[in-house]
């Protein structure tokens, strides 16, 4: 079946036209050769060329959109008249003396659909929010994406997500089904995996993610792209709709880390309607991360191996919370098991001797973070504190008729799921009978959340401290994205998976970057977690990591679908 899909590619035209916003014919083939993987800093080098304008690198973003969209589905929303109104703003300003441009500035750029974007629908891939005269239009933007607008990025789209994040596949009520850029009947993850299917093709250039237990790392790997979980609170997540704000964080998608490093040092900073970005400045690695992006970085490091992951032992997500039986938190423990498949162990392995080829240490042993650690990370429980989160959320970035769960009970008629607001079944995982609470004044908030994130805390940076250890190093995922045209294990794809949710757990620093590839030409990717704040340091190996390598490689896509119905928006 590959051979014949590669015959298919190699059938597909390659060359298209379209009217400018002039009016003119655009040779976009012609751009191809200039544009397709360009990097921010070799884009803005074509700028001071004078090779293209901003409305031209534009446009040809746009017509990757309408040429693919249609099969791959990763854009939701298309900014068209906004962007190229940006993007003629910013031609007018460049030819002013004097101009000095920001760091993104004329960089095609896509948000995910929980992201605030003032005048936009946040979906959050829900189709509840979409309801006439019921929307959730965004009354302003989010912090990320105004500070990624004043560093002159133009937004193009909004990418398609799963329902409120929950899942690890792309899947909606809002827009249907992503599909994966390297063969579009598999996935690209969730429940970034809009952002991932649309940089990665050449739709934009950068994006952001979220990512509560996964969701950045695991679908860049599927991916062949680069995604950074920042420290949590280097980074606002005001103006995001959350699904566990105890968990959530964002950051940038994009196909090199210098890139990423780019878009790290745009989002980074404290922001009073995040209360954990307060201090973060005094605390965190400085800016700019691009400092961090140096030739033998890796040199000299010492990382490890965690033995839990190997083992397929991830910790409960969202955790088991105190109230809990134990046969309820047997049955938990036992469904969070995430076997290592074969053939991504043996990839991770071919990435380990890279690593050691690159003058790094990397130990391996059960007692390295053993499954007593998952066990342990198990007990952090956020289910309480569900409807807090959604209700903060709506309460600044809500519609006119709705600010809070209830309000929008009120105004609809019907409540918001349990998933985001606790009830009769509260998270994920759907677990019954979970008080919610304010974590500010919830007495059970200690034994449920507060402590055992401090004991596991401990737990991370003692093992740190006791091998002499630099970071961590497992895979981003682990197994390979799956065949969505296909059952997995009898029933609809729900994966593909991965067993580091404990990074959200503890609000730790990891960076997925690009590994390889399996023997079916499907990407996987690597991560490399390390100490609080230490942000810079994982940019720098992952980048030396990546000059050795050149593991990037940009898929071949198709414009007539394999999928008939992979488009079609599920009916309700």
């Amino acid at each position: 079946m590959r051979i014949f899909l590669v015959l298919f590619l190699l059938a597909v035209p390659l060359s298209a036209q379209g009217p400018s916003a002039s009016g003119r014919k655009t040779d976009f083939a012609a751009m191809d050769h200039d544009l397709m993987d360009v990097t921010v800093e070799g884009l803005h080098a074509l700028y001071q060329q004078h090779r293209y304008t901003v409305t031209q690198v534009v446009e040809w973003h746009l017509d990757r959109i309408a040429r693919y969209n249609g099969i791959y589905r990763p854009v939701q929303t298309v900014t068209a008249e906004a962007a190229l109104a940006v993007a003629a703003h910013e031609d007018a300003e460049a030819r002013q003396t004097g101009f000095v441009p920001g760091p993104l500035w004329g960089v095609p750029m896509v948000t995910k659909a929980n992201t605030s974007v003032k005048g936009l629908v946040t979906t959050d891939g829900w189709r509840g929010y979409m309801l006439p005269g019921h929307e959730l239009v965004a009354p302003k933007d989010a912090t990320i994406v105004a500070k990624l607008r004043e560093a002159g990025a133009v937004l193009i789209g909004v990418t398609n997500m799963p329902d409120f994040a929950a899942s690890d596949t792309n899947r909606s009520t809002a827009f249907g089904r992503t599909g994966n850029a390297y063969d579009v009947r598999f996935s690209p993850g969730g429940s970034s995996g809009g952002t991932v299917t649309a940089v990665t093709s050449n739709m934009a250039v950068l994006g952001n993610g979220t990512d509560t237990g996964n969701s950045i790392r695991m679908p860049v790997a599927t991916s062949n792209l680069v995604g950074i979980f920042p420290t949590r609170g280097l980074v606002s997540t005001a103006g995001i709709a959350p699904m566990d704000w105890q968990l959530d964080n964002t950051g940038p998608i994009a196909r090199d880390v210098a890139d990423a490093a780019i878009g790290l040092t745009v989002m980074a900073g404290e922001d009073r309607m995040d209360a954990a970005t307060i201090g973060s400045q005094a605390k965190a690695q400085k800016g700019p991360y691009t400092q961090y992006l140096k030739a033998g970085a890796l040199k000299g490091g010492r990382f490890a191996v965690p033995a839990f992951i190997l083992d397929g032992d991830s910790p409960v997500f969202q955790g088991i919370c105190p109230s809990a039986t134990p046969e309820q938190a047997a049955k938990a423990k036992a469904d969070s098991q995430m076997a290592l498949h074969p053939e991504t162990r043996a990839a991770f392995m071919k990435a380990i001797e890279e690593i050691r080829a690159a003058g790094a240490t990397v130990l391996m042993d059960a007692s390295i973070l053993p499954n007593s650690f998952a066990d342990a990370a198990s007990r952090i429980c956020t289910l309480p504190y569900l409807r807090e989160g959604t209700d903060m959320f709506l309460a600044e970035y809500g519609p006119a008729d709705y600010r809070s769960a209830a309000g929008y009970e009120k105004a609809v008629g019907k409540p918001l799921p349990d998933v985001i607001v606790g009830g009769e079944h509260a998270g994920m995982s759907v677990v019954a009978g979970v008080k919610q609470a304010r974590l500010e004044s919830d007495p059970g908030a200690e034994a449920a959340l507060l402590k055992p994130r401090r004991e596991v805390m401990a737990m991370y940076l003692a093992e740190m401290d006791r091998l002499k250890l630099d970071g961590f190093l497992y895979p981003a995922i682990q197994m390979p994205p799956v065949d969505e045209t296909m059952a997995q294990d009898g029933r609809l794809s729900e994966g593909p998976h991965s067993a580091t949710g404990w990074i959200n757990m503890l609000g730790l620093p990891a960076i997925s970057f690009p590994a390889g590839f399996y023997d079916d030409g499907l990407p996987f990717g690597i991560e490399i977690s390390t100490r609080p704040w230490h942000d810079g340091d994982m940019i720098g190996w992952a980048y030396d990591y990546e000059l050795k390598t050149h593991h990037r490689r940009p898929p071949v896509l198709v414009d007539r679908g394999l999928l008939p119905a992979a488009a079609k928006v599920p009916q309700p």
